[in-house]
């Protein structure tokens, strides 16, 4: 234990998420070493944070401006949008390079544990987008691409069942099973059979 503000800056960084009590410790120290201009240039994004960020009007991720540059970008694919869980979940997409359409995001996953229902997710805006039609382009395909958990397969069959009455759109949701450099005797039964119900012929 630390005295004074050294304590409770290491206190309050442990509270982030996958910062244990160690790597805390060391970021404290690191800020005790840097020059006041990056303390500085650290504090007012924080500030800019807590005075409230942009979410972009057109897919709902974070955004410098009205529109994020994704959604901006006349080159994107206008007739395919990827429905994401989280805004880290598009940067996730993007470095795979293989999807140029656009992106919506959703804002989380259906939880009613936690009391997180339809109404409390993007949805609605999402079957805006679906139904309408933008530069002459109407939307043909929808991915589907929550996380493989409880929530996520949830969210995704909820989306299924909402956006089958659109005729002629295709409806899909990524593959999940075993990770490329995987072994088949490291994997769970859940895993596996993700991976045997969705395989493809090649």
């Amino acid at each position: 234990m630390y005295e004074g503000p050294v304590q409770d800056l290491i206190d309050e960084l442990g509270k982030l998420p996958g910062v244990g009590p160690k790597s805390a410790q060391r970021i404290a120290f690191h800020l005790l070493s840097v020059p006041s201009g990056d303390i500085g240039r650290l504090q007012g994004a924080l500030q800019r944070i807590r005075d409230g960020i942009q979410y972009c009007i057109i897919c709902g991720t974070v955004a410098a401006e009205e529109k994020c540059r994704i959604c901006s970008d006349p080159r994107r694919d206008l007739t395919a949008i990827c429905v994401v869980e989280e805004p880290k979940d598009v940067q996730a997409v993007e470095r795979t390079r293989e999807f140029r359409g656009r992106y919506h995001v959703l804002g989380g996953a259906l939880d009613p544990l936690r009391g997180v229902g339809p109404d409390q997710l993007r949805i609605r805006e999402l079957l805006k987008r679906v139904g309408s039609v933008e530069d002459g382009t109407e939307v043909s395909e929808v991915i589907i691409a929550t996380n493989p958990n409880t929530e996520g397969e949830a969210t995704a069959t909820y989306l299924l069942r909402t956006l089958r009455p659109f005729p002629g759109l295709t409806v899909s949701r990524i593959a999940s099973g075993i990770p490329m450099g995987g072994d088949l005797e490291f994997a769970d039964e859940m895993t596996l059979g993700r991976a045997l119900s969705g395989r493809r012929t090649l």
